[in-house]
């Protein structure tokens, strides 16, 4: 049977969400530029370099401006455009922000190099998405709009493809299948695909991550039935719960009709780059080779699963993995079926750990899960478990309206507040959205005279309590609850004068 010539297009993740799945986000930019000028020669549709967790690790773990990061990327890449990741209203933090934030938030990151913003929500409400759709097209920029996909009796193909239709109806310029578990099956991707590209006829592009192994037979089955853009990663940093690799594709598609046009010797130099580069990281083994079945079995992110390792092992309470991993599926499904993404997959996460280590389901209550059913995030995909409201929220009805529809402004307050440290208008919006993590950088920035970032990143064996789980030992389960749910303080609740991320139901 002929097969119409048409190029597959490639979106390139290293310099994001690559080292974000395998290094826990610690690629330096001192590491990304060396090689910046040869990538641009490629001729790749885009690049994935900022966004996600990116933004918070440059302060937090780097002493990395993240703006100032994307000015150096944006000078080194003339050609090829540059992508970012943002989370709807919560644009790259864990709650959301008002309109104002979320317009100069997007207004900067254009004018600093974003040429392409891929737009999503953990809960695929629409509501979420729509301004920042509107603020992406109105600074000239593409706005992608992403299906957050997931595995649930609610989400169906059909599911999908009219939210699909409804992401263009808002303006998108194209969509994106989010498979951030590495979930869908490849005859699920090929039926996807196909009927997105008829029900809307836009540009479809697939993004998978390989811990369950499927995701380069998802992509060759999203490639025959119209997939126009696939994400993948630099050899040295693909595979585990990262993409599958760039250097596979252009070699498995080279001499089709999909060949992506791209020099293999050249994507080749990139990965030998990158090799080098990964040997100042750890990179734990399981992380960047295994295959999770757990991803399978629970429909649980890889990363997801790492960090509830790191939550029962600071509670001394590893032997309680198993336990916990059946527990996540109960308390997702007392949610209404949320995909498990962030912030979604931490709020599940935590309290399913709370739910084991405390041998009573729901006794405790994170405070993200009691603004979760009071609609602070938005509208739940499925109908969430009545009993569960009613301990947790009494008679308290859940807001139905658009969660940032009760936000004050927050730009002009939060420039007042740090005016004193502002070196650019950038500042403001590095405070608002990671305030405990920003102040302590700008007082460190002013102090070295902007000379921050030079040591090396530490792994993510290095980074303390995410090391390999502890062995039970006699040691007794400890309940320290403050290495719960790790956000900023600023975002927990103050219940009768008392600050913390759980409250006793």
């Amino acid at each position: 049977m002929s097969v119409k010539p048409r190029r597959v297009k490639i979106t390139d993740t290293t310099l994001r969400d690559a080292h974000q799945s395998l290094m826990a986000t610690r690629m330096r930019t001192e590491d990304m530029l060396p090689i910046a000028e040869l990538m641009d020669s490629i001729g790749y549709h885009s690049l994935e370099v900022w966004g996600g967790a990116t933004f918070d690790s440059c302060m937090r773990f780097l002493e990395e401006d993240p703006w100032e990061r994307l000015r150096l990327l944006k000078q080194k890449f003339k050609k090829t455009k540059l992508q970012m990741l943002l989370r709807g209203q919560n644009i790259v933090g864990y709650r959301h922000y008002a309109d104002d934030v979320l317009q100069k938030f997007i207004h900067y990151a254009v004018k600093n190099g974003i040429d392409i913003i891929r737009i999503f929500d953990a809960l695929n409400d629409l509501r979420n998405m729509e301004k920042a759709i509107y603020y992406t097209k109105q600074e000239g920029a593409h706005a992608q709009g992403t299906i957050s996909y997931t595995v649930s009796p609610l989400h169906d193909i059909p599911h999908f493809i009219k939210l699909g239709k409804e992401l263009k109806d808002l303006g998108s310029d194209s969509i994106c299948i989010k498979d951030m578990a590495g979930l869908i099956a490849p005859y699920d991707a090929y039926e996807l695909v196909k009927g997105l590209k008829e029900a809307t006829g836009l540009p479809v592009q697939l993004h998978c991550h390989y811990t369950s192994g499927m995701a380069s037979m998802a992509y060759l089955k999203a490639i025959e039935a119209g997939a126009d853009i696939i994400d993948t990663a630099s050899a040295a940093v693909a595979l585990g719960s990262s993409q599958p690799p760039t250097d596979s594709f252009v070699a498995a598609l080279k001499n089709t009709p999909y060949d992506t046009g791209l020099d293999i010797e050249k994507v080749a130099k990139v990965a030998e780059h990158f090799k080098e580069v990964r040997k100042k990281y750890n990179i734990p083994l399981e992380v960047a080779l295994g295959v999770d079945t757990n991803v399978l079995s629970y429909q649980i992110p890889g990363g997801m699963i790492s960090n509830l390792a790191s939550q029962l092992a600071q509670q001394n309470a590893s032997h309680l993995l198993n336990e916990v991993l059946q527990e996540v599926p109960r308390v997702r499904k007392e949610l209404g079926y949320p995909p498990l993404v962030t912030p979604s997959s931490q709020i599940v996460g935590t309290q399913a750990v709370i739910n084991v280590i405390t041998k009573e389901r729901y006794k405790m209550v994170i405070t993200e899960v009691k603004n979760y059913l009071k609609g602070l995030y938005g509208k739940p995909p499925g109908p969430v478990d009545p009993d569960l409201v009613k301990k947790v929220l009494k008679d308290e009805k859940p807001y139905e309206g658009r969660p940032a529809d009760l936000l004050e402004p927050q730009v002009e307050k939060a420039r007042e507040e740090i005016k004193e440290y502002i070196t650019q208008e950038e500042d403001v919006f590095s405070y608002i959205l990671f305030p405990q993590v920003a102040l302590p950088f700008f007082k460190a920035r002013a102090a070295k005279g902007n000379n921050l970032g030079k040591g090396q990143a530490p792994g993510p064996g290095q980074k303390k309590g995410t090391g390999a789980p502890n062995k039970r030992g006699n040691n007794p389960v400890s309940y320290n609850w403050s290495n719960y749910f790790k956000i900023d303080s600023s975002l927990l609740m103050e219940q009768e004068g008392r600050q913390g991320p759980v409250y006793p139901v």
